[in-house]
């Protein structure tokens, strides 16, 4: 109880509550926190470390980031949410703080989009972890041609100029507009018509619902901010029966990687796949590791692979 009303008190601060709700809708860090709401790093530090105190905020290291994001008090999750739910309607600066929000969240993007930029049309030349061959031919063992693909995050297209010598249609996304026209160009100079390449965001994909048969994710989860909407995505443009693949890194600690390779994340645990997946409401869920690097920092790939149920299986 005295855990809770401490809470309330700090409730009672204008300031904090709108700290609070732009917690509850995202992880920010200090730096975004005085960029979205024009406060000073000591007043949002001094709020932070109350908050803290109150079991309203949590703190999260992502190298050498701090992200913050909203909690509540055992038993007081649906009083301190509702609280705050109201509290857009009399805080004049709600809508500003929600406007600013999103602007923030883009810039995040637009500095991934300027790393690939940089790398368009010599990426392939470049190394990336965990793009082995035998990653590869594991995945591509698995897959019954003629489909309609998703190559989600597909950079430079050399996964999906190989797709498309088997599949009936390949859609390639990523969110680099360099790395799409170069793709577009490597394949209409080699007469791929049944490829195509389209400008989008793996949380936005630029599909429509029950498009595709395969959605595959190469080494591109970990760029996605949220990779829960990504693969709610996957699950939205995939037919009844479509399924999903996931090639990434098994979770590292290879902290360089987030500035070497704008990495969002430092890969994924199979538990973290398998609750990503189940969570969007695929079935017949299969992980497993499948390479292993020799060298340092010794990469693994992990695969998923997973289907996404009729209407009549999902509605049951």
């Amino acid at each position: 109880m005295a855990g809770l009303l401490k809470a309330l008190r700090l409730l009672g601060d204008e300031g904090r509550v709108r700290l609070l709700r732009l917690l509850a809708q995202e992880e920010l860090s200090v730096a975004e926190l005085q960029e979205i709401l024009g406060m000073g790093q000591s007043r949002i530090s001094m709020q932070l470390s109350q908050l803290r105190q109150a079991g309203l905020v949590e703190l999260r290291r992502s190298g050498q980031k701090s992200l913050y994001r909203f909690t509540a008090p055992n038993g007081a999750e649906a009083l301190v949410g509702e609280m705050l739910a109201r509290s857009a309607a009399e805080i004049r600066e709600s809508g500003e703080d929600d406007a600013a929000l999103r602007l923030a969240l883009e810039k995040r993007k637009d500095k991934l989009r300027g790393y690939f930029d940089e790398l368009a049309g010599k990426f392939g030349r470049n190394y990336v972890p965990g793009r082995s061959w035998q990653a590869l031919a594991e995945m591509l063992i698995r897959l019954l041609p003629p489909l309609v693909i998703a190559d989600l995050g597909a950079g430079e297209g050399t996964l999906s100029l190989m797709l498309a010598q088997r599949a009936e249609r390949v859609i390639s996304v990523d969110n680099s507009r360099k790395m799409v026209e170069y793709g577009a160009e490597i394949a209409q100079k080699h007469a791929v018509l049944n490829l195509e390449y389209r400008l989008g965001d793996l949380e936005e994909l630029p599909l429509d619902d029950e498009e595709a048969d395969l959605a595959l994710f190469h080494q591109s989860l970990h760029h996605a901010i949220h990779p829960e909407k990504a693969v709610a995505e996957a699950w939205r443009i995939l037919k009844p029966g479509g399924r999903i693949v996931i090639l990434d890194l098994l979770r590292h600690n290879f902290d360089e990687a987030r500035d070497v390779y704008a990495d969002v994340w430092l890969g994924f645990s199979q538990v973290e796949l398998v609750n990503l997946l189940g969570d969007a409401n695929f079935a017949e869920i299969q992980v497993s590791v499948v390479h292993k690097e020799q060298e340092t920092p010794h990469f693994e790939t992990v695969m998923a692979i997973a289907e996404k149920r009729g209407r009549s299986a999902q509605s049951r």
